[in-house]
């Protein structure tokens, strides 16, 4: 993956991250995710984004460069990861919702339970990080640096499956239309609306 692919809003850098490969390599053995569903996130313009209200501690990766890994804990419960997009110093990041499995998938279902099944094992953004081996540790990880994870291109996804939608589970901006995945995948997650969501102006 070239930085230049990556050095765009999120907005338009989520679509383009469709198919696209993240493998994270750990003692356990390797796992590589073909990416199925994103979310943009643009930062202090996006209600919904961790930097809508500036720069911190927790968010500081968001700011850039562009090609670093963004990753936090949502609820308390899962880790999340998100790929940082556009201008250095400007907060924008594409969070992976979704995946299918491509390598590892033994060490991938040790992972999420021997039970759950394959076009299960990635979707959600949650599960995507438990079955690839993702944590806290790899947050501000350079992804086009060749270390423990890595993204590549893949293969391109066609553009007449691509759907966009609004985002999932969030209650401010939740009806921006920064969701993007394959239609008809199995592995894309379902839609939510958030019970705390209201109307808003936006994108």
């Amino acid at each position: 993956m070239n930085v230049d692919v990556l050095a765009h809003p999120a907005e338009e850098v989520a679509p383009r991250l469709l198919g696209s490969v993240l493998t994270c390599k750990t003692p356990e053995g390797t796992v590589s995710i073909a990416v199925t569903e994103t979310e943009a996130y643009s930062g202090t313009a996006d209600p919904a984004s961790h930097a809508y209200r500036g720069r911190t501690p927790r968010n500081a990766v968001m700011f850039g460069p562009a090609g670093h890994l963004y990753v936090y804990r949502s609820h308390g419960l899962h880790w999340c990861a998100n790929i940082v997009t556009g201008t250095d110093g400007i907060a924008s990041a594409v969070l992976i919702r979704a995946g299918r499995v491509i390598e590892g998938e033994n060490l991938a279902r040790e992972r999420r339970g021997e039970k759950v099944e394959s076009p299960r094992l990635a979707r959600g953004p949650g599960n995507f990080c438990q079955a690839l081996g993702i944590t806290g540790e790899h947050n501000g990880a350079d992804l086009l640096a060749g270390a423990s994870v890595t993204l590549s291109e893949g293969e391109s996804a066609p553009a007449a499956l691509i759907q966009v939608g609004p985002r999932v589970g969030v209650s401010k901006a939740h009806d921006w239309q920064h969701r993007f995945y394959l239609a008809g995948d199995p592995t894309v997650s379902a839609y939510r609306l958030s019970p705390r969501a209201k109307p808003s102006a936006g994108a």
